[in-house]
Formats: C-alpha cells, structure tokens, sequence
C-alpha cells in the first residue's frame, strides 16, 4: 500500500477522533422491556450451579463460607493447613497509578485527563453477587463453563466484594488473583441477618474479651487467605441497645486491626442498624449511623436514597470534616431503589455530582437475566452464543458508565498482557491450539485487562488466541482506538515493544498498527505518535511517526519468552514484531491503542493476541544488531535539557 497515502489516512483517523463527547444512546427496546422483568433473577440458579462435588480434584483449595462462630474461633476451615501464598499472589501495589477522568474513555487520540485531589477523588467499589456465589468460582481450577460470569473492567474500581448471605464470606482464589493482579484489594463478608445472625452476632457482643477475640479470628482468615478485610452488614432484626457500645467496639477493632495487621486492610460499614439498634435502613448519612462512619474506613449507603438524602449526607459529610469519598452511595443494577439495569448510568452521575463514591451491587445482572431472552446459562460446559451476548451486554452496560468513573492507568513496566479473560473453549500457546485442553473457567488465568471498555472498536474471540483462551478481534476499521491508558516512564527514552498479531487474508490493503502516544516530562498535551505497523523505511515526522518492524535478532535477554521472535509464522498464522525506538530524552508513555486497516467490502479478520512493553538502556539500543531501530529526536535534545533542569529543582 503506498505508504503517503497510508499517512494521509492515518492523519484523517487523528482528526476523526476528536468531536465532542458523544450524545447518550438511548435504551432500546430490548432494555426498554428488561424494566420490572428480573427481580427474582438473583436466585434462580445457585441450586442448579453449586453442587458439592470439586470439580478440580483439590478440596482443600476450594472456598468456603464460615456458618457459626465456633468454626469462626476454631479457625475451622478445610485449608488450615494450606499455604495459600502458593495460590495467590499479593496485592500489586505498582501495577496502576492514582485515578484520572477521560473525556472519552475509547479515543485513543485524546490526551484530556482530569487528575484528582482529595476533594475531587471519587471510588468505586463492587459487591459481586450472583445467585448467592460459591457457584464453580469457589474452586482453585474452577471448572470447564467457560461462559460464566467474569469481571474484566479492573481499572475504574478501587475495591471488590465477594458477597454471599453466609455468616463470614470468604472470597475465592480466582476472584483474589484477577483482582490482586490489577492492582485492587478484595474484601471478604461479615453478615448477620435473621434471627440466627441476630443469635451469632450477640454471642460476639456479649463482652469486650469476646469482640477481640472474634476481631483476631477474622484478621486471621485475611492473613491467611490474602485478602484486605470486610464489608460488615448488619441486618438484624433488633441489637439490644446494651449491646450496642460493643458493636461499635466491634468495627472500632475491626478497623484497627486490618489498618495494623493487614496489609492495605479496608473495613466499609452497610448502613443497616442505627444507633438504638433498630434495624433502620437510613439511605444516607445522619446522627442515626454516623458513629459507625467514624469507626470504619467508609460506609455503603443503602440504595432507596433520593436527593434529600443525597442533601442530608452531604452536611453531615461537612459536619464530620470527612472526604466525601468515604461515602458510598448503593447502586443496585437490578433496579431496587434506583434506576439501573441499562439506565444505571443515570444514578451513577447523580452520585458523582455530588461527589459521592460509588457501591455498585451485583454487576452480574448482565450474565443472570440472559436466560430471561432465551439463552441456557444452565450449560456445565457452556455455549457460545451465551459467551457472546454476555460478553457484548457487558461491554455495553460498562461503556454506559465510565464517563462517571475515573480509570487507574497502568504505570509498572515490564507490561505484558495476552487478553485471556481467565476462560476459554481450549488452551492456546504461541498460537498453537493445545491437543489435549479442555474448555477452562479459572479466573486465576486473567491477564491484564484493557483499560476501558472496548465498546464498538474491538471484541474478545474465542475461535482462536496467541496465548489463553481468547485475543481481541478488531472491529473498529475507521480509526485508532484507545486499549491501555498508561504512565509508563521512559527515564532514558529507550522503549521495546513487541506484539502477536494475526491477519487472515495476505493483502497488503490489510494492516494492523499498534499505536502509541507519547508526552515529554511534565508536558502531557505535547503528543508524539508512533504508529508501530509495516511500512518500508521508517519515517519521522514532528510529531507523528511510522517505524517498521525490526529486522535481525534481538538479545534474548531482551525478548519476552512468550513473544520469541519467529522466522516465519507460527500456530494458526499468528505473528510475532518487534520495535526498538530512542527518544532523543525522557518520554512518558501515555496510551496504547489499535488501528486497523482494510477495504470497506472485506470481511478478513484482524486480532491481536499479545503485547510487551519495556524500558531498556541506551546500551541496549546500541548493541541491538538489527534494521529499523527507529531514532525519534524531539526538541533536538531539549528534553534531557527540561530534565535535568526539573531533576535540580526537585532536589532543591
């Protein structure tokens, strides 16, 4: 393809993609019906899906609730004896930076982010609750349904809850990795309800001695199973008011102690009970529970709130001279209370108005009611046409709600994603399909997530995968599109990257670029593109640049072992390019996007299976023996010039 008029084109994809924000669509007539249809949705399965048989063979790692406070004080668990830092990794601290807001979240092109203070920080946290949970997910293998519910959107949340109506709620391994891997603390459930929670709750409250000793059993449960601490709910029907002050003792306790023992520990209270023991949902924050406030970390609000109760909380947040992100504000997608289902984008935007944080309850709505249209989510070995609605409604709703949402941007280089989504129908490696895999759900094999939904530019296919069990298949062929936000520091402005990418037709009309955008040190709007596709020479422009992939061999040192560079195709046609490019001074990698190529009347296929990012030294650069390196002067030095003089002024 001539290569100006590919630039040329590439020029019209940056300009397209920067109108203003999009007008909402509005609901069709499939959500339009969904209104009153799913209220009992919640409960339908968990008969049909939790079986007690484990499916992976290994019951000591499969997890389980805790129903009394003998097995609570006991430490009487199955997997006492296990040493689950074996089986989930900590909490990543480095892998995402602070939260910023997008003007559009899918335009790779735009370089507007709004960064937070403590005044404009809101979070997001997300209770998970689907048909009771302890479904398939409760296994460390979990099973071979590969379309079961999966959550992919990590980087707008800042907390996730595995909910249950279990007396202790202890969250399964899949659900601590894929969270812990995207850098999210994961809460366990401490519920009392009904007459036998009332009963176990006032044996914990009958002195100080036994609230401590109740406080120790729990901050052990998170040490030893590796999650961050509690959502504690307290729904009984009555607490009598002399064991109130224990109570408060009790989360006072709680919350000191994860703060002390726990790594990142987090105790959030439900606004359940109030102050004379009633139970009394207060759908906001006032003198009735705010001393349950005070003690924890935050509270959830109940979600039948309204703008006087939106009012209300807001003085009683200025009263305490509090954050007001302390304060959750409930969202349940079910619609109970507020508008949600495909109109939760509407509650979600009046809480963040008022700059409250958010408490979205069970986001699982978008897999439960697909049976409502028809589709078998009973299938143990699932269906495909289950996975693909899923997949899309979820994309949907999410997309919906992210203009509300602030989104943490990957930070920690090396950076390797494969996209599995932690299932597939089989197992992939370096594109070969392995003989003897079988259909796979295991949450605890999610890579790294794109940073915002993929909306209508690309989709997750399971009909073939460089690595896992699916890759991304482009739709979007009009422009870029955004993939990954990132802050990737480039301190000697030295990057590699690599990518597994597949094509199903030889015609050079066809392409796919991995684009990114680049910013010198502490000027984010001054952007560098590098557009990382096939072109015949290199060519650099201000501004704008197109680099070829490199030719020769790399180091091995340098390569990423599932990215090896291949001398031909491998499995099913997938491709493997490198690049190697030098700034002429320190650059910031702010984004990772796509952009695809084809003529209007194709119908070939283009997927990415595979990316790799990493900083490497100047001598690198220097000793790689290989064509096309690419040698990118911005400024003509000007920037080693602006940090060295930032570097001084930091230090002084």
């Amino acid at each position: 393809m001539d290569e100006q008029k590919v630039m040329e084109q590439n020029m019209e994809h940056l300009a397209i993609a920067m109108p203003a924000s999009p007008t909402p669509r509005q609901p069709s007539l499939e959500e339009e019906a969904e209104v009153g249809k799913d209220a009992a949705s919640g409960q339908q399965l968990s008969e049909f899906t939790a079986t007690n048989s484990c499916t992976c063979g290994c019951p000591q790692l499969e997890a389980e609730p805790i129903l009394d406070n003998v097995q609570l004080l006991g430490f009487m668990v199955r997997s006492r004896n296990i040493d689950w830092k074996r089986y989930v990794q900590p909490l990543d601290t480095e892998v995402r930076g602070d939260a910023v807001y997008l003007e559009r979240q899918s335009d790779f092109l735009s370089n507007h982010r709004r960064t937070l203070n403590n005044n404009s920080r809101r979070e997001l946290l997300v209770c998970h609750d689907m048909m009771g949970n302890y479904l398939t997910d409760r296994h460390y293998h979990s099973s071979e349904k590969y379309d079961d519910y999966r959550f992919m959107h990590w980087s707008a949340v800042d907390y996730f809850c595995y909910f249950s109506h279990k007396y202790v709620t202890i969250p399964p391994s899949g659900w601590l990795n894929a969270a812990h891997r995207h850098g999210v603390p994961v809460l366990g459930t401490y519920i009392a309800e009904g007459h036998s929670g009332k009963q176990l709750l006032h044996e914990i409250l009958v002195s100080a001695e036994s609230v401590q000793r109740t406080v120790a059993a729990m901050t052990r449960l998170c040490l030893h199973f590796g999650f961050e601490g509690w959502l504690v709910n307290v729904e009984c029907p009555v607490v009598r008011a002399e064991a109130m002050p224990n109570l408060y003792l009790f989360v006072e306790e709680l919350r000191q102690a994860t703060e002390r023992q726990v790594p990142h520990g987090r105790v959030i209270w439900y606004d359940s009970v109030i102050d004379n023991g009633e139970l009394s949902w207060q759908n906001e924050l006032n003198e009735r529970n705010v001393q349950f406030f005070r003690a924890s970390h935050g509270t959830l609000i109940n979600y039948t709130w309204n703008d006087r109760s939106l009012d209300t909380s807001e003085a009683s947040i200025q009263r305490e001279k509090a954050a007001p992100h302390r304060l959750f504000l409930g969202l349940d997608v079910f619609g109970r209370g507020q508008l949600g289902r495909f109109q939760s984008s509407h509650t979600l935007a009046r809480i963040a108005a008022r700059g409250f944080s958010a408490g979205i309850f069970a986001p699982a709505w978008c897999f439960e009611t697909l049976q409502q249209y028809g589709y078998n989510i009973r299938n143990n070995s699932g269906d495909e046409s289950v996975n693909a609605a899923f997949l899309a409604r979820n994309e949907r709703w999410w997309a919906r709600l992210w203009p509300s949402l602030g989104t943490h941007p990957y930070r920690s280089l090396p950076f390797y994603s494969n996209f599995c989504v932690g299932s597939g129908r089989t197992s992939f490696e370096c594109g070969v399909r392995q003989l003897a895999a079988r259909p796979f759900f295991n949450l605890a094999r999610q890579a790294l997530q794109p940073s915002v939904p993929l909306g209508d530019n690309a989709e997750h296919s399971f009909d073939t995968a460089y690595a896992g069990g699916c890759a991304l298949r482009i739709i979007n062929y009009e422009r870029a599109f955004r993939l990954f936000l990132t802050e990737f520091q480039l301190p000697l402005g030295v990057l590699l990257l690599g990518y597994a990418y597949k094509v199903t037709t030889e015609d050079e009309k066809h392409a796919l670029d991995v684009v990114l955008r680049f910013c010198p040190p502490r000027q984010p709007m001054k952007d560098i593109y590098v557009f990382c596709g096939t072109y015949h020479e290199n060519i650099l422009t201000q501004g704008v640049c197109y680099i070829s992939p490199l030719g020769g061999t790399l180091a091995p040192s340098l390569v990423h072992d599932q990215l090896p560079q291949e001398h031909g195709a491998l499995g099913e046609n997938w491709r493997v390019r490198y690049y190697l490019v030098k700034f002429d001074g320190p650059v910031q990698l702010q984004d990772i996007g796509l952009m695809g190529r084809r003529p209007q009347l194709s119908t070939a296929n283009a997927y990415l299976g595979a990316i790799y990012v990493q900083s490497l030294h100047l001598e690198d650069y220097e000793a790689a023996q290989a064509t096309h390196k690419a040698n990118i002067s911005v400024n003509h030095g000007q920037l080693w010039r602006d940090h060295e003089l930032m570097e001084k002024a930091s230090a002084a």
